[in-house]
């Protein structure tokens, strides 16, 4: 099995030579590097320039040399053995040797997902450490593993989302054919593989497209790294597009990865009269029609639209979107925070928590506080709970915060154990954050590699402390130097797991119950899952206690959790417990008796 995305982008091995293409519709001259030699780049039209080198092998090095001056990568090149400033290499997809042939991914329905940052999920930091461990998250009971973004970025170290080079897999984590390994070896145990991958904007450091091709950018957009990828631009929107659109097409197809996560869709500023967002999701799913391909969102405008089903309940556009008011309703009610956004869930966070466990998002049209009270959100409650990804935790609700802890380091471990069923038990789709079966004790810290630039590196630095300026624990200057410096290797070397805790009490119990839940989930959630959708509903018996009910063809599913107060007398349900909480007991004539942070999941078949 041999697997090549044809792309109009890159270099191309083909049977008469390497095809080298760029898109330069702002350059004067241009000049192919290979080798140490140069080969004039002749003008194809249209910004277009194309040249095919015969005898050229994989292996090869190569650049562009743009209006006599600065040489520059390939911006579709498939590895950077140097960085993102370095030359090109020519690579040969199709030599391969995939093993996976057999392989047609799982339905959406059985995913549970591990986000793993491949730098920090081991201590060698790479695809081949992370491949050896993929046989512990089988046996864990996760079904898919999602890869923070691997473009590459300026450096040995980044989460990932300062990559400038979309194509090139970054090679501080190994070769394109290492990341090949990872993906057939997950498929050989029956993992998913998806891949996060960045649209939104390019990393600050290494991005030279306005050299030679500045209408890639438009100054009507502006985002929150400055101008805006111009998606929509008159002469050049549809090559942009095509550039991105080939990015997925490329991953889905040469990495044969079962789906994509689109990193802060809201971000993406188009006014195309068909939004890019949708031509992505129809060229993808045209292009594989035969294959289930699983495509999510982070769009924090909670827009609905985008994960509406049609025919047999198949997503028409994307498959699901990470429901971050799920999160934020657990987490307000697990440490109490209330700072940020969490002040638009603050007023009630256990109705919050109830609304978006049952309709997928808490606000679905209303003010939204933290917006200055604009109107965020659709209408959500028609769609299944596949269309949502739910989490307690993950890269950025814990890399994020100035210190990097997790939520195992904020939160007593009684009311996490209740959390953390009420995630991997209900039917919307989980995801774990490496290490949090586990409750790992390593934080997950915020970190860069710019050097040399050293002035880039005191820009990052400076610019995190004052995001945490505004909080009491870091308001004077002393107290941000605490902060850990981004741009140290200290910091990242402090963010990697160490597995050995697992076989370490307290860490050993919480990985056996998450183990556990991971079972019954596939036991008995799963299946009901698979039959068709029919709605869910919600009510609070008291400020402190929800009852969400989720309704299938193949029967109910019900969870009931009380947060606070005096025990709760829940009424003899009907169906069978298929999980409590330790200190639940049974009460009178069937009831059950759920003291403060315990709950319940009923379930009543068809």
């Amino acid at each position: 099995m041999r697997r090549a995305h044809s792309m109009p982008f890159g270099a191309e091995i083909g049977p008469e030579g390497v095809r080298f293409a760029l898109w330069a519709p702002t350059a004067t001259k241009v000049a192919l590097v290979l080798d140490g030699s140069e080969h004039p780049l002749p003008d194809s039209g249209e910004g277009w320039r194309h040249l095919t080198v015969p005898g050229v092998r994989a292996g090869a090095r190569y650049g562009y040399r743009i209006d006599g001056d600065l040489v520059v990568p390939d911006p579709a090149s498939r590895f950077q053995p140097e960085d993102v400033s370095g030359l090109s290499e020519v690579i040969d997809p199709a030599a391969f040797p995939w093993t996976d042939g057999a392989w047609k991914s799982r339905p959406f329905e059985e995913t549970v997902i591990y986000e793993v940052h491949v730098g920090t999920a081991t201590p060698e930091g790479t695809y081949a450490a992370l491949a050896d461990r993929l046989e512990a998250l089988r046996d864990l009971g996760v079904t898919a593993i999602e890869l923070l973004p691997l473009a590459d970025f300026k450096g040995s170290r980044n989460w990932g989302y300062d990559g400038v080079l979309p194509y090139a897999p970054d090679s501080a984590y190994g070769t394109p054919d290492d990341l090949r390994r990872l993906v057939d070896r997950a498929h050989g145990l029956g993992l998913m593989v998806f891949l996060d991958v960045v649209y939104n904007h390019f990393g600050p450091a290494g991005n030279y497209l306005n050299a030679y091709a500045k209408t890639f950018f438009t100054e009507r957009h502006q985002t929150p790294w400055g101008a805006g990828i111009n998606f929509d631009g008159k002469t050049s929107g549809q090559v942009v597009r095509d550039y991105f659109v080939h990015n997925s097409l490329y991953w889905l197809e040469e990495f044969h990865v079962d789906g994509l996560r689109f990193d802060a869709v809201h971000a993406i500023q188009d006014d195309s009269e068909k939004h890019f967002l949708g031509e992505l999701a129809e060229r993808i799913r045209a292009a594989f029609p035969d294959r289930p391909i699983h495509l999510m969102l982070e769009n924090e405008a909670n827009q609905a639209s985008w994960l509406e089903r049609g025919a047999a309940g198949r997503p028409r556009f994307h498959s699901a979107q990470w429901a971050d008011d799920t999160h934020h309703g657990w987490h307000i009610l697990l440490t109490g925070e209330e700072a940020g956004y969490y002040e638009s869930f603050s007023d009630k966070p256990a109705a919050h928590l109830a609304r978006s466990l049952a309709e997928g998002f808490a606000y679905q049209g209303e003010p939204f506080k933290t917006l200055d009270d604009h109107p965020r959100g659709e209408p959500s409650g028609h769609l299944p709970p596949s269309a949502f990804v739910t989490f307690l935790q993950n890269h950025d609700q814990v890399g994020n915060r100035a210190l990097g802890e997790r939520l195992s380091h904020l939160a007593e471990p009684d009311r996490l154990a209740l959390a953390r069923a009420g995630l991997l038990l209900s039917p919307q789709i989980p995801m774990l954050w490496m290490g949090e079966e586990w409750s790992a004790s390593t934080p997950f810290l915020f970190f860069v590699d710019f050097a040399p630039d050293e002035e880039l590196n005191k820009a990052v630095r400076d610019g995190r402390r004052r995001e945490f300026k505004s909080f009491a624990a870091f308001a004077d200057e002393e107290k941000a130097k605490t902060i850990p410096d981004p741009t140290a290797e200290e910091t990242f070397r402090r963010s990697t797991l160490d597995w050995a805790e697992r076989d370490r009490s307290p860490h050993r119990e919480v990985l056996a119950d998450t183990t556990a839940l991971l079972a019954l989930r596939q036991r008995e959630i799963v299946p009901l899952t698979k039959t068709a959708w029919q709605g869910g509903r919600y009510v609070l018996p008291r400020p402190d206690v929800v009852d969400v009910t989720w309704s299938y063809a193949g029967g109910d599913l019900r969870f009931v959790a009380a947060f606070g107060g005096e025990p709760f007398a829940l009424p003899k349900p009907p169906g069978r417990v298929v999980w409590r909480s330790p200190g639940v007991t049974d009460g009178e004539s069937g009831s059950l008796v759920l003291p403060a942070w315990s709950g319940v999941f009923v379930k009543e078949v068809r």
